[in-house]
């Protein structure tokens, strides 16, 4: 039983680059040096009986001088060579055979035909256990009668030259074919190095701790822009996967406050029985918070896509949202809240004296919680959250009388995962200033921290008017 074709294929074609481009190099050499010495030794071979006809035809002529065709019929005269007359050589007059060698034999016969046909004619007589041999006729030029000279000559030496000749041919192509797959195994080899190098360059480093990167200094052209395609592809995927770290951040640290106003309720409940009012307040709590849950996943899984920009941008009434916020917020004893408007138009400019900002309600609050919550985490005693217009928008502004933010730290306020102290006993992990402004400037806005005011901290969010 016979192994199907598919699995034998694979055996015969190597696995690595290195070796199948080997391969294809040697195919394409023995090919080529197929022809050529095809080529070549037919050329030989076509020189070689030229060689041996030009030899024949110049002892025709040799041979000629002791043919007297002058008198009434062809003679031969007496020579002090006839030695000439004894080497394969045959003397017609017309169809009359004047002189032939010692051995004549079968190509007597051959040479009777030749002579009969007349005119200059070569033919190659084989065969019979007999080394080939080429015979030419040739006329006596000049002759008054008709005469024909025939000379054969043993084509043995010959043929042994041009099988010397393809014998070395082929060992000659079996070295250059040897040396053409090892200096391509070698060439491509040295080419493919760096390419090993890359390949363990890669296997070490990780796509979001390491700043490596491939280059294309000191590589061919075509490494070159393959280095630049793979640092372009590093430098996505470390953002892409920063840009995830940070959602998951976002997201743990928005689902917080929920989580714990949860958790708290359910502890409540069950300190003690509770009646049916008390039983329907925790229902309405929990399902508050859960509610907040999946607004707060869907505004920021909305906001982390990559067209969060040109979704619809709604509008949102900028007091009665603040004033919820602050409702909903975990507000410490010792800290009141404070929501107000510094100025009520009522109309006055041709409005209805409504603040409105141009994002959705979901969106504004998700901006302003991370600001109102840090706030609370470090006041001493009071926390205003104030909107008004402000050149054609809308600006909110939260203030907290805490020990503000000290002014070497100001310019990190905004850098993921930064803390003025990390030991200060305040919770936080340091993803909620720079998750309002993301947030912000998605909506075409921007966060921004006052350094006017002392003692406290005030952030101001300016948002595009609804």
């Amino acid at each position: 039983m016979t192994a199907p074709r598919s699995r034998l294929v694979p055996r015969l074609v190597p696995r690595t680059l290195r070796g199948r481009l080997s391969l294809v190099a040697l195919t394409t050499a023995a090919l080529l040096m197929v022809i050529l010495t095809v080529v070549f030794n037919t050329m030989v071979r076509h020189h070689l009986r030229r060689q041996a006809d030009d030899e024949l035809r110049t002892r025709a002529a040799a041979v000629a001088t002791t043919v007297d065709t002058g008198g009434k019929r062809v003679r031969v005269l007496e020579t002090v060579n006839d030695r000439l007359l004894d080497a394969n050589v045959w003397i017609y007059a017309g169809p009359r055979l004047l002189e032939q060698p010692t051995s004549g034999g079968r190509l007597t016969h051959i040479a009777e035909g030749l002579a009969r046909d007349g005119g200059r004619q070569c033919v190659t007589a084989s065969g019979h256990g007999m080394s080939p041999v080429r015979l030419c006729s040739e006329p006596v030029p000049r002759a008054r009668h008709a005469a024909t000279i025939v000379t054969a000559l043993d084509l043995a030496p010959y043929n042994s030259s041009a099988d010397a000749l393809l014998l070395g041919s082929f060992a000659l192509d079996a070295v250059m074919l040897a040396c053409t797959y090892a200096l391509t195994r070698l060439a491509v080899g040295r080419a493919l190095r760096p390419v090993g190098t890359m390949t363990d360059q890669a296997t070490q480093w990780s796509a979001v701790a390491s700043e490596e990167r491939f280059g294309s200094a000191d590589r061919p052209a075509e490494l070159a822009r393959l280095g630049a395609s793979l640092d372009a592809l590093l430098d996505r995927i470390r953002a892409v996967l920063r840009h995830e770290r940070q959602l998951t951040g976002e997201l743990s640290h928005e689902l917080r406050t929920p989580l714990s106003r949860i958790v708290a309720e359910l502890d409540w409940y069950r300190s003690r029985p509770r009646t049916a009012a008390e039983t329907r307040a925790v229902h309405e709590t929990i399902a508050d918070a859960a509610e907040s849950m999946r607004t707060i996943c869907d505004t920021l899984l909305t906001s982390a896509r990559e067209d969060a920009t040109s979704a619809a941008p709604g509008t949102a009434p900028v007091l009665p949202t603040l004033r919820r916020l602050a409702g909903q917020s975990d507000v410490p004893g010792h800290v009141t809240v404070t929501v107000d408007a510094a100025e009520r138009t009522d109309g006055a400019d041709g409005t209805d004296g409504r603040l409105e900002a141009g994002v959705q309600d979901a969106l504004l609050e998700r901006i302003v919680s991370p600001l109102l919550a840090n706030a609370l985490r470090y006041a001493e005693s009071s926390v205003t959250l104030r909107a008004d217009r402000d050149a054609g928008g809308v600006r909110i502004c939260v203030t907290d009388d805490g020990p503000g933010v000290p002014p070497e730290f100001a310019g990190q306020l905004f850098q993921p995962g930064r803390r003025a102290d990390p030991d200060d006993g305040h919770g936080g992990a340091g993803l909620g200033l720079p998750l309002a402004r993301r947030l912000a400037r998605s909506a075409g806005g921007e966060v921004s921290y006052d350094p006017g005011l002392t003692p406290g901290a005030r952030f101001v969010v300016r948002l595009p008017s609804g």
